[in-house]
């Protein structure tokens, strides 16, 4: 990593706050309570019963008040639109930022409504739809789409939500430097419609219904979520498994927003990563499919780059914060600016949050179905408990904390090599070492055809035989994770759309 500069911060937000003033930001504080967003929510609420799954309005709809069939769904879907519209402008003068997107929207809108409600198509608004642009600590935003939610519905649905962004001065100056990421958007929920009472902490634009796909200049995600989620599942999965928790760790479970800041910093991180590194397919991996074990792979790599760079800041702070210069007789360690000491803290916090979202939640939640996050999550507890960093002993959880950045770092390393390694493989022959690396960890499924060896037929023929052998739970729970499941699963269960307010 090279040296990081943070004496100021620099860019695109100090222009923006130069063209919005403090005044301006604050007209949307306490919208969330405004009639005029309580009739959007209800109308965009109602308007979802009467969508079919790829967003239309069928005129065969069910009421939306009943139900029931007998009222005429296309007129009832107009009503709701002027509703809808009506509340966008009447909301409009508390977003001044948002002037071109929202008067967009309402254009969408009409122009849906004029066509009698077939398929949606917000493209126009999208386009106008540029939060990356305002990325200022507590600007919010009116977002109101047709789309799916990620983790949640298939369906293509009107959501409408209120967003605050979370993008504080040590963010800022880390993005400024070594971590730039101008596409990435963190965002607090104030208030949203159904399609975000789920497991969805994201915001990403190819989920809306548009006519053609354009290039992607943002993805946001919800830190709060994230935290408030964490925050809930470590603290209880600590206490069942008697983990006694550093004093940073337990100060991230009792600070709300302090986890916020650091999820941010871990997700800048991990996002950019996508992108970077010796990458010998796709990078988002959308277009293919892969054996679900390479999603793994893939995600966890993002996570572990994010634990190595913090672990890399953090040894340079503390290292010049130790310096004593010689030059000057009497002279004192090297203070750290107000930045760098809160850049210093948070690197911390982003070690503790990879370990513990990874091994406590991610493991753990979801279906035993391709569970990639999951796998993911297993792999790292038994690399570190390989490595005997980490242990479970006398049924309780412990870990070496000096000996866990390196091993971590390891971990990561051994994905990095089978990538480099695999830029030279075949596809197939890339999918077979990559299985190697996770079964070296883990125990696969005793019935595993992967495990024993893919018949000679599959190897030489299409990449197809080789995912269709690959089972839904390629790689069981350990014993230890089913006796932690079962205790687990009703606090996971509960954050389900959980908020800030809710931790």
């Amino acid at each position: 990593m090279s040296n990081i500069t943070i004496d100021a911060i620099i860019g695109e937000p100090e222009a923006l706050e130069d063209e919005l003033t403090a005044a301006q930001l604050a007209l949307a504080l306490g919208v969330e309570s405004d009639p005029a967003w309580l009739r959007l929510k209800e109308s965009a609420t109602k308007l979802q019963a009467l969508q079919a799954n790829d967003g239309s309005v069928p005129p065969s709809a069910p009421s939306a008040s009943s139900g029931t069939a007998g009222t005429d769904p296309i007129a009832e879907a107009s009503a709701l639109v002027d509703t809808i519209v009506e509340s966008i402008e009447a909301l409009a003068p508390r977003f001044p930022h948002e002037q071109a997107y929202l008067a967009a929207s309402v254009t969408d809108f009409r122009r849906w409504q004029a066509g009698g409600f077939d398929v949606p198509d917000f493209l126009d608004s999208l386009l106008e739809f540029q939060p990356q642009r305002h990325r200022i600590d507590g600007i919010r935003h009116l977002v109101v789409f047709p789309m799916t939610t990620q983790n949640g519905s298939t369906d293509r649905h009107v959501e409408a939500l209120v967003v605050e962004t979370i993008w504080p001065e040590f963010i800022a100056a880390l993005e400024a430097g070594d971590y730039s990421n101008k596409l990435f958007v963190s965002l607090r929920l104030v208030d949203f419609t159904p399609g975000y009472d789920t497991n969805s902490a994201v915001l990403f634009p190819e989920t809306v219904a548009m006519r053609e796909i354009p290039s992607f200049t943002w993805g946001a995600i919800f830190q709060d979520r994230e935290a408030a989620r964490y925050r809930r599942v470590v603290r209880a999965a600590s206490e069942i498994t008697k983990l006694e928790l550093p004093d940073a760790a337990a100060a991230l479970l009792g600070d709300q927003e302090l986890a916020e800041r650091t999820f941010v910093m871990w997700d800048i991180i991990h996002d950019r990563t996508h992108m970077r590194g010796d990458l010998p397919f796709d990078p988002f991996m959308i277009k293919q499919r892969m054996p679900f074990f390479l999603y793994s792979l893939e995600e966890l790599r993002c996570d572990l780059t994010a634990f190595r760079e913090s672990v890399k800041i953090e040894r340079q702070l503390r290292a010049r914060q130790a310096a004593v210069p010689e030059l000057v007789e009497g002279a004192s360690a090297q203070p750290l600016t107000d930045v760098e000491q809160q850049l210093l803290e948070h690197a911390k916090l982003v070690q503790y949050a990879v370990i513990f979202d990874r091994i406590f939640r991610f493991a753990i939640t979801g279906s035993r179905v391709r569970n990639y996050d999951g796998l993911g999550g297993q792999l790292l507890f038994a690399w570190l408990h390989r490595k005997h960093v980490l242990e479970w002993t006398d049924v309780s959880l412990s870990f070496d904390w000096d000996a866990v950045p390196d091993a971590v770092v390891e971990l990561g390393d051994a994905i990095d090599e089978l990538y480099w390694k695999s830029i030279d493989r075949p596809k197939t022959a890339h999918w077979l070492a990559a299985y190697e690396l996770v079964r070296s960890v883990l125990t696969p499924n005793p019935a595993s055809v992967w495990a024993e060896g893919l018949p000679r037929e599959v190897l030489a023929g299409p990449p197809k035989g080789y995912t269709d052998l690959v089972m839904d739970d390629e790689f069981p729970l350990s014993m230890f994770y089913e006796a932690l499941d079962k205790k687990m699963k009703p606090v996971i269960e509960s954050t389900v759309g959980i908020t800030a307010a809710d931790a």
